[in-house]
């Protein structure tokens, strides 16, 4: 095996060293043994393929690196797997402005995706506070949603084609770019969210979109979350919302500890919304402001005057993960459907307080799309390893909820190694025999990702 992928790599293209294989065989997961063989780093297309032929004949598994800034284990090799690192595959390769498509590398970071755009007077709008790190293939891989899916939808609907590497070693350009394709299977779809178990996205086709007008930054004290869905109706009827995100008086704690700033409101609020929308619309959404104000459901908000302050305020929200950092926090990436959200908080709050009342609860998230961040932070006298297995063992409990609410146990951040166990909460079991099946096509001899998504 060490002969075969020297000779297929040059020296500078794979490294076997404690510190490399450490940095690159794990994302941003706590609790999991990280152990691959080695991490090579391919540069282009039939370094690939001949890896993944090399694979089914030696037996290799192989598990896909992009910006490791997932949550869920999806990029953890434990068990002596060889990383594929899409570092050195970070090029966008063209520009296509009639259609308004750019081909690029899997290993294009987000945030060059996005500064691209720019610079063509268009728009990317897939974003989340790890634009700056995460890279293409892997949002394609999980199919990340993050802050503007309320107006612009999932990384999903942004992806024209893909040219993939299967578990077999077939290539496949899927869908080539194309707004209408009615020739049977899209199987473009399937690789898209499949967590790099069925093949290597190496180049994806991307759509843009007209860059939107000047945006404002409105940030509001709720003192009930069941009256945040009160708020949200009432400036979706009066404005195109761009983004609407929630976090606790909790969580802004911890972001004002990190960062050393000031309140944004004058007094504390249990929770708070921030929201954007497009700045032509602002008479409406003072209005609908006021109206929120005169019912009770709001009782203080601020309004950005500037861009600057609408980066603060953009701040306070963007920067609550890397705050809870040092809490070791235990986190799930759940969804519901909107109006079931405050009953489904409620039942969570009383789960986690009935079995660990000594553990703060912290949470955030995407109300607009019905997806919540639940953090379960660890007490600084409790050992990591004991915290990491009492909360997964209420799991089971927490996600028998979302089952209940006809929910996801995963929203945007993959099921990976940390919820795999958990599938039959959200799938069936004829689904996930089917999504064997299909793994079992497009990788017969379970190469890929082993152990991810599915047992």
């Amino acid at each position: 095996m060490c002969e075969a992928l020297d000779q297929l790599f040059a020296s500078n293209q794979i490294s076997r060293r404690p510190q490399d294989l450490a940095h690159w065989g794990k994302d941003r997961t706590t609790g999991f043994t990280v152990a691959p063989s080695a991490v090579v780093f391919p540069q282009q297309l039939s370094e690939i393929v001949e890896l993944v032929k090399l694979a089914n004949r030696d037996g290799l598994k192989l598990v896909p690196s992009g910006g490791r800034t997932g949550l869920s284990g999806g990029a953890v090799a434990s068990q002596g797997e060889v990383v594929v690192s899409f570092d050195r595959m970070h090029r966008i390769l063209d520009f296509n402005p009639a259609d308004r498509l750019v081909r690029c590398q899997a290993g294009v970071v987000t945030a060059t995706l996005q500064n691209f755009a720019v610079d063509h007077d268009l728009y990317y709008p897939v974003d989340f506070a790890s634009s700056g790190s995460s890279h293409l293939g892997g949002n394609i891989a999980t199919n990340a949603g993050g802050i503007k899916v309320i107006r612009y939808g999932l990384t999903r609907d942004w992806i024209a084609g893909l040219q993939v590497v299967t578990g077999s070693g077939a290539v496949l350009e899927c869908n080539r770019g194309l707004v209408k394709n009615a020739t049977g299977y899209d199987l473009r779809h399937l690789f898209i969210g499949s967590e790099g178990t069925l093949g290597f996205v190496v180049e994806a086709d991307v759509r843009l979109t007209a860059a939107p007008e000047p945006q404002r930054v409105m940030l509001l004290g709720v003192p009930k979350f069941r009256d945040i869905l009160a708020v949200l109706g009432q400036l979706q009827k009066a404005v195109s919302l761009s983004a609407f995100e929630f976090f606790s008086e909790l969580a802004l704690d911890k972001v004002r500890a990190a960062r050393d700033v000031g309140r944004p409101l004058t007094d504390p609020c249990p929770f708070y919304v921030l929201l954007e929308f497009d700045e032509s619309s602002l008479a409406a959404a003072s209005h609908a402001f006021e109206h929120c104000l005169a019912e009770g459901w709001v009782v203080d908000g601020v309004l950005s005057q500037s861009d600057a302050q609408a980066a603060s305020l953009w701040a306070l929200r963007e920067d609550i993960s890397e705050s809870l950092s040092p809490f070791a926090p235990y986190k799930s990436d759940i969804s519901v459907r909107v109006r079931d959200m405050p009953g489904f908080l409620d039942d969570v709050n009383k789960l986690v307080d009935a079995q660990y009342p000594e553990f703060e609860i912290c949470w955030y998230g995407h109300i607009g799309d019905g997806n919540l961040h639940l953090n379960i932070l660890k007490p600084d006298d409790l050992d990591g390893e004991a915290f990491y297995q009492l909360c997964h063992a209420i799991s089971p409990k927490l996600y028998e909820l979302v089952a209940i609410n006809h929910g996801s146990i995963s929203a945007e951040h993959g099921v990976g190694l940390l919820k795999r166990d958990f599938l039959k909460y959200s799938r069936s079991a004829s689904e996930i025999d089917l999504m064997r099946a299909l793994k079992g096509v497009f990788d017969p001899n379970q190469i890929m990702n082993p152990g991810k998504l599915l047992v």
